[in-house]
């Protein structure tokens, strides 16, 4: 006796099962290339090859080469940031580790496409934008708002600079390493610690007439 199949799970060897899986590979397909070529230079024509299938058939199940790209770089929500200051920082810094430790085919695809497609500059700052408002509304002091985004646009940098450009030394460290030495950096910012300024440098925030 054939066991039940789970609700919305197609029966193995239908027609929705087989379109089912061959999405996958296209999905799967279009991820790499997009990560290795970025948007402009991969072509529907390359997906399916790399696919094993028709182009005719991508374009069937996906529309355009547009929404093959949305589909393909979609990612998990983001885990809400809120909490005290250091509990904020820990949980900005848990966000970076799992993108520099995980599989982020997806993500790669965003950022080598991001400079040169509209679509994928826009994701990628919605992205980064609401994870610093998040975080800003949890942080104290006035600048919270500039402190939120020289973190983001620190963290960003270094999945750049790690996944894209291959820095040296950045590019093969272990992630928790990485992670090691930013936390201070990223504790302070949250926190709106600064650093005194040089011997004899007036405080800016000082009443000079006091």
């Amino acid at each position: 006796m054939t066991p039940p199949q789970p609700t919305g799970t197609p029966r193995p060897g239908t027609r929705a099962e087989r379109r089912r899986r061959t999405e996958e590979r296209v999905l799967a397909s279009a991820r790499a290339l997009f990560a290795e070529s970025g948007y402009d230079r991969t072509t529907i024509r390359a997906v399916a090859a790399a696919a094993n299938t028709d182009p005719a058939l991508v374009m069937r199940y996906f529309g355009s080469k547009e929404e093959l790209f949305s589909r393909a770089t979609e990612a998990a929500p983001e885990a809400p940031i809120s909490g005290t200051p250091d509990e904020v920082a820990e949980l900005l810094l848990a966000s970076f580790a799992d993108k520099l430790d995980t599989d982020a085919t997806a993500t790669l695809a965003m950022l080598r496409s991001m400079l040169t497609h509209p679509e994928a500059a826009s994701d990628v700052r919605a992205a980064v934008s609401a994870q610093q408002g998040q975080a800003a509304a949890a942080m104290p002091g006035d600048d919270a708002d500039v402190r939120a985004g020289i973190i983001g646009a620190a963290i960003l940098g270094v999945v750049v600079g790690r996944r894209l450009l291959r820095l040296d030394g950045l590019a093969d460290a272990p992630a928790e390493e990485v992670v090691a030495l930013l936390r201070p950096v990223v504790r302070g910012l949250v926190n709106g610690v600064r650093e005194p300024g040089p011997a004899g440098t007036a405080d800016p925030d000082s009443d000079p007439g006091a």
